[in-house]
């Protein structure tokens, strides 16, 4: 294809007149295009990594020599089909005590019984199910995203309790180890249910998930609960106990009373699970095969829109065009604050309110944003932030400056404040950079969003490399806060670290969004919603 021949290509595929395209947007297109691949190349090393779980040789003992099923095998036995929406595969890797693929356990939401549930499925190919701080920090994640839309959970547990070389960020704090517990009490006095099958070793704190979930499952010869295992009996009394006499199946099926339901094999277990799913109360309506129409441009090519960097930033309705239904997007206050894009659409038949960056979050679009926030809450609409924010902040070198700056500050204050008591879901994707202040007023991770996710392209620090210069003063000081930014502000590191739902391509966002607005609609059928004054207890 000759240079105007792929002009004139693009030109189309932006959807848009074919005299508004420049040569610059057809360089910017491709520059971002290359960045993509290059992204998309690390994420696929990521996911293979991850896939991996704990090696060959772990796994090879983990199914042979203890006759337990992989994780992802459970997960198709549990749930009705083999896709589900993952949360943060890539937590767990690049941190300063080594990769612990997928933080040890695999989260994520998919249907029992044709009921969206989340699961929390420990891997114990990952140094031997041993919770690291990572594990206990994604398990609340997960659990968060249960009681923020009030789904069905279901605890797969196959543990050897925490890593006790890291106990201290493991044990004492509020959001550690004991808030998984507290979570397991709120949400039951919420009605939210929870399942519990324990498909391997149950030790230490690891036992009150079993014993605190409302109906718990347990297979025989591989499910195990206790405080202490055989060594720790031994090593504190002389007796040997095998670990079967000692919180076996039978014990807890038959005299303990801490599970409710025998299963002699794994496969049987996961039948009981999805049988006592069954029993819930939510009147699901009648599957509808709706008819919705597709984008109009090929979502493929969001690939040469993500941006590169913020310089290499395209419309962002050039994004929108390959995102919503039809490619339709009612566009509110279009003239008024247009670095910030506003409006409605429907993403899988779903009515939505947008909020797009556009540029910097100045004073009226930060008042456009607030007003637009507060409009979708009236109605009861959900609302999707694709954030991608200034490098830097704002300089201030003059008195003029400094009264714009003035009311810039209080206006995005107001649209801060809109976003954090807005009851309607929200839900965010970061396409480009999520950078400073300006991230909280787009539902940056502090604001509670429903879901975050970011592109692997996707840039997360309070400065953008490169931008550390003008604020660091010394050039010394400055290199090295720059190098520092590259590396931390990866989408990568980001995901490594759960400071997101997981770093999602930019061609499966539309079906991504389309899941999580499902997901988010369920609790609307549960039948009895009204808080208990207690949890249910095992007495």
């Amino acid at each position: 294809m000759c240079g105007k021949e792929l002009e004139n290509h693009i030109r189309v595929m932006f959807g848009i007149p074919l005299s508004s395209t420049t040569t610059m947007e057809q360089h910017v297109f491709e520059a971002n295009l290359r960045n993509s691949i290059a992204c998309h190349q690390r994420y696929l090393e990521c996911t293979e990594k991850v896939r991996k779980g704990g090696g060959d040789s772990a796994i090879a003992r983990h199914t042979q020599r203890n006759k337990k099923l992989l994780v992802r095998e459970r997960l198709r036995l549990l749930l009705d089909q083999e896709e589900y929406l993952e949360l943060s595969p890539f937590a767990g890797l690049g941190l300063p005590y080594g990769d612990i693929p997928s933080a040890g356990c695999v989260t994520g939401i998919g249907k029992i019984n044709s009921l969206w549930c989340v699961f929390i499925a420990n891997d114990a190919t990952v140094k031997g199910g041993t919770a690291y701080p990572i594990t206990v920090k994604k398990q609340l994640r997960a659990q968060e995203v249960a009681i923020q839309n009030r789904l069905p959970c279901v605890y797969l547990v196959d543990s050897g309790g925490a890593f006790l070389p890291l106990q201290s960020e493991i044990f004492p704090d509020k959001n550690q180890g004991g808030r998984t517990f507290y979570n397991e009490a709120i949400m039951s006095a919420m009605k939210i249910p929870q399942v519990a099958v324990v498909c391997g070793s149950c030790t230490a704190g690891g036992a009150y998930i079993p014993t605190m979930a409302e109906e718990a499952v347990i297979v025989h010869r591989i499910g195990t609960i206790f405080l202490g295992g055989p060594p720790l009996v031994k090593a504190a009394t002389g007796e040997e106990v095998s670990p079967e006499d000692l919180g076996g199946a039978r014990l807890h099926a038959e005299v303990s009373g801490c599970v409710d339901h025998f299963a002699a094999l794994e496969m049987e277990a996961f039948d009981y699970t999805r049988n006592i799913i069954s029993t819930l109360n939510f009147e699901l309506p009648e599957e509808e095969t709706l008819s919705v129409a597709a984008p109009l441009h090929d979502v493929e090519e969001l690939k040469g829109l993500a941006p590169r960097d913020y310089s290499h930033s395209l419309d962002v309705r050039l994004i929108l065009s390959r995102l919503t239904d039809g490619s339709k997007f009612q566009e509110f206050k279009a003239r008024y604050g247009t670095t910030l894009v506003t409006g409605f659409a429907k993403i899988e038949g779903h009515q939505v309110g947008i909020v797009a960056n556009n540029g910097e979050l100045l004073y009226e679009a930060a008042l456009k944003g607030c007003h637009f926030v507060q409009l979708c809450d009236q109605r009861d609409i959900p609302l999707i932030f694709l954030q991608n924010t200034a490098p830097s902040p704002a300089l201030t070198l003059s008195s003029a400056q400094a009264d714009s700056h003035t009311n810039r500050l209080k206006a995005q204050g107001s649209m801060m404040s809109a976003v954090a008591c807005a009851s309607t879901p929200k839900i965010t994707v970061v396409i480009g950079g999520c950078h400073g202040a300006d991230s909280y007023a787009m539902c940056g991770r502090a604001f509670d969003p429903n879901f975050l996710f970011l592109w692997p392209n996707a840039r997360v620090s309070l400065l953008a490399p490169g931008c550390s210069g003008a604020l660091a003063g010394e050039d010394v000081e400055a290199t090295t806060i720059n190098e520092k930014l590259e590396e931390e502000s990866s989408a990568f590191f980001s995901s490594g670290r759960l400071w997101d739902d997981g770093v999602i391509l930019p061609q499966d966002t539309r079906k991504v969004l389309g899941h999580c607005l499902k997901i988010i609609k369920q609790q609307e059928y549960q039948l009895s919603t009204e808080r208990r004054r207690s949890p249910v207890l095992r007495i």
